[in-house]
Formats: C-alpha cells, sequence, structure tokens
C-alpha cells in the first residue's frame, strides 16, 4: 500500500468516527403571518381573475377562487412571490399616469406609422441592463413595456438582470438610446412605487451619481439590493 493510500484510509477513518455536523438552517427573516400578509394582495388578485373569467359572483364561485388559488401559489413548484410590504400612493399614482400616456403616445405613432406613404420600418432588439434583480420588478417592467405598443420584451436573462426586447422604429443610435432611456424610466418608477425603502434609495442614489456625472440612463450600474426588507 502507498503512502498516499495509507493517508486516504486514515483520513476516511476520522472522518467516519468525528460526529456528524448538524444541517445549517436555512434563515427565515419573515414570520408565517407575514408571509401570509404580503402574498395576500396575489391571492386576492388571483381570486378576482377567477370571478371575472366566470363573469359570476356568488358563494360557490368565491369558494373554489379562493381554493384554486391557494392551491396555484402552494403546490405548483415555484420560488414565492413576496411583496415589498411598501406602497408609495403618489409614485403609484405617476406611474399609472404615465403608463397610460405612454399608450397612448405609442398607439398614435404607430397608426401614423402604418400609413405614413413610401415608410419602411427599422427595428431592433436591443439588450438593456436593468438597475435591480429582484424577480417582481423585472416582471413588473417587462409588462409595462410590453404594454406599450412599438415595444415588446422577447426575452429576460434573470441572472445578469438584462431585458432583451424588439423596439420599433430605431433607425439611429439615438433612437437606440431613447429605447433604453425608456425602459429604465419605467423601471425607476415601478421601484420607487413598490419596491423596498433599500430599493428605492439605491435608485435614487443611481440616479443622482448619473446626473452629477452627465452618463445617460443607460450607463448607470446596477443596483444591488436585497429584494425584500429585513425586519428587525
Amino acid at each position: 500500500m502507498t503512502d498516499a493510500a495509507r493517508r486516504r484510509g486514515a483520513a476516511d477513518s476520522a472522518s467516519a468516527g468525528a460526529p456528524a455536523s448538524p444541517p445549517t438552517a436555512p434563515r427565515d427573516d419573515l414570520t408565517r403571518w407575514q408571509v401570509v400578509w404580503r402574498q395576500l394582495p396575489l391571492l386576492a388578485a388571483l381570486v378576482a381573475l377567477w370571478l371575472f373569467l366566470w363573469d359570476h359572483v356568488d358563494v360557490l364561485t368565491v369558494t373554489t377562487g379562493v381554493i384554486l388559488a391557494i392551491l396555484v401559489t402552494r403546490a405548483l413548484y415555484l420560488p414565492p412571490v413576496l411583496l415589498s410590504g411598501r406602497f408609495n400612493l403618489w409614485r403609484g399614482l405617476i406611474l399609472g399616469l404615465v403608463m397610460m400616456y405612454d399608450v397612448a403616445v405609442a398607439s398614435i405613432q404607430v397608426a401614423a406609422r402604418a400609413v405614413q406613404p413610401g415608410w419602411q420600418p427599422m427595428n431592433a432588439i436591443i439588450a438593456v441592463q436593468l438597475l435591480t434583480r429582484s424577480d417582481l420588478v423585472t416582471t413588473l417592467t417587462a409588462e409595462a413595456i410590453t404594454v406599450v405598443p412599438g415595444t415588446v420584451v422577447v426575452d429576460i436573462d434573470r441572472e445578469r438582470g438584462l431585458l432583451y426586447l424588439h423596439a420599433f422604429g430605431t433607425r439611429t443610435e439615438a433612437d437606440l438610446e431613447k429605447a433604453r432611456a425608456h425602459v429604465l424610466a419605467t423601471e425607476e418608477r415601478i421601484v420607487l412605487a413598490i419596491g423596498t425603502h433599500e430599493q428605492a434609495e439605491a435608485v435614487r442614489a443611481a440616479r443622482r451619481q448619473r446626473k452629477l456625472e452627465g452618463r445617460p440612463p443607460s450607463e448607470t450600474e446596477p443596483v444591488e439590493v436585497p429584494d425584500r426588507e429585513e425586519d428587525a
């Protein structure tokens, strides 16, 4: 038997005799009731969707909607979606009004381009580096961008926080920069409306730093903040 084999045998014997280290318990920053409270709006939205599908409200429909909402959020193998527990009413109002304005203006622009004689469309698929790593913010940003005519998200790189979107009417570099700035501005409004305090402060600080240095929005560095607030 070689020296290396003897050393491996001795190490195996020592590890076999040593007591097994207890598994590390996963950190749980939120209590059960806090989790339920933060998921309550999502459950209510699923129940409301169920009622809209049936177009009828009675005890049986509401009961089955609640049961299905709980089954969907508990039985399906998906990471839990926890809201931040924060909603800024003023920022939420701004977010809604700006979205309605963007949809109205983009609809007129796309309709005008569709009937413009001799106009040749030039489109592009561009990548936009988001500011946050929050799954909820990323999803809401992608939905808000897709709602606006002329832009549609075609892919998401969750690991790197990238949105790939098809943008309409991008003929110059300025058009590409405008599309990226629109995505980042939408993300900022979403974070300021429903993000955690840490996310909102990080986004504000990044915006101030960008304006101070005179950089375009697309050159803003991503902010590394937790997806939810730590409870004391």
